[in-house]
């Protein structure tokens, strides 16, 4: 099936990068995650490689390759079995940085882009709100207008990057009531009245997340990220991109947990054979590879369309529901074919289940995913892509 998507320069990129992880990553997961967040260095690291941008214009700092790298790139991630480590970087490349780029000035992209592509700066997204989160319309962060300046107050919550990051992009209120009052806008960590307070989780350990308030914080009017009142749509657009994202994340974690399973299965003796011959457990194995083979082909077919440039509103939410499902459904199932050492700390799929409990939570849930989809099946709902003038 890879050889359909896959070119030789994807694969040698994958080892390249597979190399940089076994090097600098994989000896230091175990000690960010007991820390609770990752080391500043390791932004630097990625951007000294280019990594941190890889499919972003090289006129600031990327690679500008094409979309099957970023695919490459997240499997590979993956693989580190560190939903924290992951979503650190990712919630900094592919999240803040996504909406520099797809919305920011000349003067934002010169800025925040280049620095971030190099690991200089870190950023995070703030969209969630302690009062809710999917549904976006409802967000109560207020921006106010006053002279060149906007004056924010509010608070965002399960921010990933929310305390340690050096600057925020927020979704917050500049107009009515409803989608169309909601603008994107930069904020810096340093601004008087900005606080953040840490959160503990049950996985993505790695992760610094974070409670963000704002009190009578002031930006320049030039932080505001393409048009005012235009930023539910803009999120929307992204919202696409991200839940391709996490689906493809599922399906690895799924595949993940099929690899530890199968070399445990091989060592491990049961009534004077290896387990990996019992009937039962080899119907399993079989019955979960065929579904993640199945849900990673839909997922790639997908971000084929995405890169020709069709909007996949609810292809991705499809992609995003199954993936993340099953991630969860095959993590549990592999735990369990490890017996008691499945868990335990000190092998790899206790983290791995935790982990990939977020996957049906994180960037909509699986809950407001199906009734995105039922809006769009049932009612013909249409979600139109945002033009920035």
């Amino acid at each position: 099936m890879e050889k359909y998507f896959f070119t030789e320069e994807h694969k040698l990129f994958r080892q390249s990068f597979r190399d940089f992880l076994d090097k600098e990553v994989r000896p230091n997961i175990e000690q960010w995650e007991a820390d609770g967040q990752v080391p500043r260095y390791i932004y630097k690291k990625f951007g000294e490689m280019g990594f941190m941008g890889v499919t972003y214009p090289e006129k600031y700092g990327g690679m500008d390759m094409d979309v099957f790298y970023s695919v490459v790139y997240s499997e590979e991630m993956t693989r580190m079995n560190s939903g924290g480590f992951s979503t650190s970087i990712g919630a900094h490349a592919g999240l803040a940085l996504a909406h520099i780029n797809g919305e920011g000035s000349e003067a934002q992209k010169q800025k925040y882009l280049t620095a971030g592509l190099k690991g200089e700066l870190i950023g995070c997204l703030a969209i969630t709100e302690p009062q809710g989160g999917s549904d976006v319309a409802s967000l109560s962060t207020t921006a106010v207008r006053d002279g060149d300046e906007y004056v924010i107050n509010g608070s965002k919550t399960f921010i990933s990057n929310g305390v340690l990051s050096d600057y925020i992009v927020a979704a917050v209120r500049t107009g009515e009531k409803g989608h169309n009052g909601i603008s994107m806008i930069i904020i810096e960590r340093d601004r008087k009245g900005v606080s953040a307070t840490p959160l503990k989780k049950l996985g993505w350990h790695a992760s610094d997340t974070g409670e963000i308030a704002f009190d009578n914080v002031r930006v320049p009017a030039e932080n505001l990220l393409g048009d005012e009142n235009k930023g539910f749509f803009y999120i929307m657009q992204h919202f696409a991109s991200e839940r391709l994202a996490m689906a493809l994340i599922g399906v690895s974690q799924a595949q993940l947990a099929i690899d530890l399973a199968l070399n445990y299965m091989a060592e491990r003796e049961v009534f004077g054979k290896k387990i990996n011959r019992f009937q039962v457990l080899r119907h399993r194995i079989a019955q979960m590879s065929s579904e993640v083979l199945s849900t990673k082909t839909f997922v790639y077919t997908l971000y084929k369309q995405y890169s020709e440039g069709d909007y996949i509103i609810k292809e991705a939410a499809m992609a995003k529901l199954l993936g993340t499902q099953l991630s969860d459904k095959v993590c549990y199932e592999c735990m369990r074919l490890f017996g008691g050492y499945g868990y335990m700390e000190s092998y790899p799929m206790a983290r791995l289940l935790r982990d990939s409990q977020l996957g049906t939570i994180g960037g909509g849930t699986s809950e407001v995913l199906c009734e995105i989809i039922a809006k769009m099946t049932i009612d013909s709902k249409a979600y139109k892509a945002s033009i920035k003038h």
